[in-house]
């Protein structure tokens, strides 16, 4: 890949703070880019489907605790009798934000310094029982959109991506030249980093350390990958690697600043293998996207098990 410069800080804090969507749906706004994920743009991805073959994005519920899995999901299992029959039941409980989780992020889930999304302050908003601003349950209806993968290990002809070498922004662009993709407003990306791969050459080392620790350091999207999602309109960003770590700016969220920066609904930890595979064997990197996050009022997120309808 040809080298090209770095942004500067001034022009990342461009990026984050004078292209902001804030007010562009109005000052009480909760949905973000979404918003352009109109009836007629699900009617639309509805089209794509052909072939009706559906794959999903989703890695399995983080039950078993690894490197990767600090705080395991809670299963537990209850069996009663009925009569001369019975029934099972069982309870979930989960922490869903950080690596191990297929989850997507609501628009109260990240702040900087200035404000929450929309300019809300997250001193106000967010509390013990909830956020009262941005919180999930505003994309209950689900979301219905055209798929587009960005195969970044086809596009660099290696199997993932590595810390040295994380995706930039002008990547993303290049791909869509050379594939001959045009995004459109509203349009869901899938960022495709080869983590199994990636995983698969040290299966005990952490693809990300938890909260707290140091030193930050995993492969994924540069912050330069920002103003790709701004100029596009992306209203989703699917991503199996996410932000590159350590962001080498002094701001708090790398592509997580698309949350409150620009309304972007961000679906953490996809498993996005298989969608790799099965465009090749489609022949075809379009698609209708599914998600249908819970409805919990108040909540910062939701697990998730995003499809993808050929």
């Amino acid at each position: 890949m040809p080298e090209r410069p770095l942004p500067s800080e001034k022009q990342v804090l461009g990026w984050i703070r004078e292209r902001r969507n804030w007010g562009r749906w109005g000052k009480d706004d909760q949905k973000g880019v979404l918003n352009l994920v109109t009836p007629a743009k699900r009617a639309a991805a509805a089209r794509l489907v052909r072939s009706g073959r559906s794959v999903s994005l989703s890695r399995p519920f983080p039950k078993e605790p690894g490197p990767n899995n600090s705080i395991p999901a809670q299963h537990f299992m209850k069996t009663a009798v009925r009569g001369k029959g019975g029934f099972s039941a069982d309870y979930f409980g989960i922490y869903y934000h950080g690596v191990a989780s297929t989850h997507i992020d609501a628009l109260c889930h990240t702040w900087d310094e200035e404000a929450m999304w929309n300019g809300r302050d997250p001193k106000k908003e967010i509390t013990f029982d909830g956020a009262r601003f941005g919180s999930i349950e505003h994309w209950q209806e689900g979301i219905i959109t055209r798929g587009v993968m960005l195969d970044v290990p086809r596009h660099r002809g290696t199997p993932f991506v590595t810390q040295d070498a994380p995706v930039h922004g002008w990547e993303l662009d290049d791909i869509l030249a050379k594939r001959n993709i045009r995004l459109e407003p509203g349009d869901a990306i899938c960022v495709y980093s080869g983590r199994e791969a990636w995983q698969a050459q040290d299966p005990e080392r952490p693809y990300s350390k938890p909260y707290g620790t140091t030193p930050p350091a995993r492969p994924g999207l540069h912050i330069s990958c920002l103003p790709f999602l701004r100029n596009h309109d992306v209203s989703v960003l699917v991503w199996d690697m996410l932000d590159h770590l350590p962001i080498g700016y002094d701001v708090p969220w790398a592509v997580h600043a698309a949350i409150f920066a620009y309304g972007v609904a961000l679906l953490d930890n996809a498993l996005l293998e298989p969608l790799s595979k099965a465009c090749l064997e489609e022949g075809r990197d379009e698609f209708m996207l599914v998600i249908s996050p819970l409805p919990v009022i108040g909540g910062t997120g939701s697990p998730a098990n995003p499809l993808a309808v050929f």
